[in-house]
């Protein structure tokens, strides 16, 4: 695999970075520590310019190249958050912080990005400038929207931007990538039914909450197999129902149902937006009871810009050999907020035969740093050529 020699040279060092890291981890903003060695390390490169405090405890380095005639300006993000997870890897480096470890791989994320820049700020061969994000809480915080609102874009005047993810079962070192829509929407629902309490024995006395909520959970189905083309992918999951009672014999007052909804583009995210909202009042009211909907909108899709993923899978086949077309998954990525800025791309990464991601014997694996720096830093060099 023809990595860039200097990655093959760097690997001892971005590896020890990359397990430092996953000793230490740190969950959504709290990522102190974290952005702390990313300033520091940033600072020790030299790069031409390095900012804290964006997205609350977001990094940004800036690097020039040898010049800046050809005014283009790229981003490329990494993401420093871990998960509050029990580690279960039994490495020598398994996180020293009890629930709280990398089970996403953010850790190599943020390694094989401060390798690139490293490499970038020594070498400076490109034409343009070069924006490296390092960015807190992807894993539910929103903090790729917190350094979007902080005017992150036109602050360094980001044109295009491009992301990457380690993916377990993709060969150590391949690139998978897709045009359009990637990665899911990632909205969340509570409903509450509510219904007149009573005796179990006498049900004809009370308005049962329990067989409304379960008639709203069924008829919440009707959204993906008879609203929705079925041609396009959505997913509405009910994953919790509770109710107001715990007894056996008890016509509970109400019932609790949670659940979260994937979509892929913003037209079926807003239908089905509109029917969770009315679907469960209807239901309710033909059984006598009420119900009260609260709509959570969280992570949009993650769309690729056409031009710039095509661009993304050439600089992959360059450093791989190839680049494969990446399936669509219904996970969530906050890396869309960006996306929803500026044109750009996420490319998946192999981490060869590993857990999967989010599960407690996952480690992100050192052998795809070399590809990884590679990749970033091609992307800067193909795209802003050298004059």
């Amino acid at each position: 695999m023809p990595v860039k020699n200097r990655f093959a040279e760097l690997l001892p060092e971005i590896t020890e970075w990359r397990r430092d890291l996953h000793e230490n981890p740190e969950i959504l903003f709290d990522t102190f520590r974290t952005s702390g060695v990313v300033e520091e390390k940033l600072k020790a490169f030299g790069c031409d310019e390095v900012v804290t405090g964006l997205g609350r405890t977001g990094v940004v380095g800036v690097i020039k190249g040898k010049s800046t005639a050809s005014g283009k300006v790229i981003g490329l993000r990494a993401d420093m958050d871990a998960l509050p997870i029990h580690e279960q890897t039994g490495v020598d480096y398994a996180s020293k912080t009890p629930g709280a470890m990398h089970a996403c791989g953010h850790d190599g994320h943020t390694a094989m990005l401060l390798g690139a820049a490293k490499y970038l700020a020594e070498t400076r061969n490109f034409d343009g400038t070069v924006v490296v994000i390092f960015q807190p809480a992807e894993e539910g915080g929103g903090g790729g929207r917190e350094m979007c609102a902080d005017g992150m874009m036109d602050r360094f005047g980001i044109q295009e931007v491009y992301g990457l993810h380690n993916w377990p079962g993709l060969p150590v070192g391949q690139f998978a990538i897709r045009p359009g829509p990637t990665m899911a929407a990632t909205d969340e629902f509570t409903i509450v039914v509510k219904g007149k309490g009573g005796h179990g024995a006498k049900p004809h006395l009370a308005i049962d909450p329990v067989v409304a909520a379960s008639n709203v959970v069924l008829a919440l189905q009707s959204i993906v197999s008879r609203t929705n083309d079925p041609v396009e992918a959505v997913v509405v999951s009910v994953t919790s129902f509770e109710t107001s009672s715990k007894a056996y014999n008890v016509i509970p007052d109400s019932v609790e149902l949670r659940g979260t909804i994937r979509t892929l583009t913003p037209e079926n995210r807003k239908m089905t937006e509109e029917k969770i909202k009315s679907i469960p009042v209807a239901v309710a009211q033909a059984y006598g009871a009420e119900a009260q909907v609260t709509y959570h909108s969280n992570y949009p899709p993650t769309i690729n810009s056409p031009e710039q993923t095509e661009f993304a899978a050439s600089v992959a086949a360059s450093v791989a050999g190839s680049c494969g077309e990446a399936e669509m998954t219904m996970g969530g990525e906050d890396f869309s907020y960006m996306l929803e800025e500026r044109p750009g791309a996420y490319i998946f990464m192999g981490n060869g035969d590993s857990a999967d991601v989010h599960h407690p014997k996952y480690n992100f694996n050192d052998e795809a740093i070399p590809a990884g720096c590679s990749w970033w830093a091609g992307i800067v060099e193909q795209r802003m050529p050298a004059a």
